[in-house]
């Protein structure tokens, strides 16, 4: 009876709907940008690490009940015109993944590595979004288009970590979603199908959110765009993302 308590307050930090709505909120109230980047990568770490005060093995049950919040998130973040929003979506159906993978047999500190893996290109946005805030005045798809004319080193960052966001290789989110599809196997085909869908939802909200912000003419208002040493401070952390996603190829497959 204890663990089952447990797995629910587990439920809120590695989001299973309703819970799940407990860290949209603390997000959605969150004005400093330093507060979402520590919420974004240290609210699943907490669930994990309550995880390991728990005896029995994960209820088949939230399984489903993970698949289904994943899958929501996924599919109201299609609709979203707000990019700190959009990524809260994000994490919520990102984390409700990892519910997958823990039905298996995985180390720890490898669960704690996934985590990681969803949560830092989502950082590395919320950074974005807030530089969005400092030029425009709000982050919001639709508000204002053309970045790509108008700040080109910034949509180029912005492109790659929304890229990294939504798994696409060489990111090491992309090996995460081939282990967790694996692991669905494991557990039954329509598991490993509906882990595809929410993949693909990503993808979808992905192209859309970069289509508001970066296809068409630019603004008449002169926006400055990112400096030498910032651009070179995000390309280094992609970099250093691509190069953890090629080295987890041996690790994680």
């Amino acid at each position: 009876m204890i663990d089952t308590w447990v797995y629910l307050l587990i439920g809120l930090f590695l989001p299973l709907f309703p819970l799940s709505m407990g860290f949209n909120f603390v997000l959605g109230r969150s004005r400093s940008v330093l507060l979402r980047i520590l919420l974004l990568l240290f609210w699943p770490q907490i669930g994990l690490i309550l995880l390991q005060t728990v005896n029995s093995p994960v209820p088949g049950w939230m399984v489903p009940l993970a698949l289904f919040t994943a899958t929501l998130y996924a599919l109201r973040a299609l609709a979203l015109r707000e990019v700190g929003q959009w990524s809260g979506f994000l994490a919520t159906s990102a984390w409700a993944l990892l519910w997958v993978v823990l039905r298996g047999d995985l180390p720890v500190l490898q669960l704690h590595l996934f985590a990681l893996g969803f949560s830092t290109p989502l950082a590395l946005l919320a950074l974005l979004g807030a530089g969005l805030e400092r030029r425009f005045g709000a982050a919001y798809t639709g508000l204002y288009g053309g970045l790509a004319e108008s700040i080109p080193r910034f949509s180029t960052i912005l492109v790659l970590v929304v890229l990294a966001i939504i798994a696409t290789p060489l990111f090491p989110t992309f090996f995460i979603m081939l282990v967790t599809v694996v692991q669905a196997v494991t557990l039954m085909p329509l598991v490993a199908v509906s882990v595809a869908l929410v993949w693909l939802l990503w993808s979808w909200a992905g192209a859309r959110l970069l289509q508001g912000l970066i296809v068409g003419p630019a603004g008449v208002n002169k926006v400055i765009d990112l400096n030498r040493f910032i651009t070179g401070a995000y390309a280094l952390a992609l970099t250093l993302l691509v190069a953890s996603g090629v080295y987890s190829i041996g690790v994680l497959l």
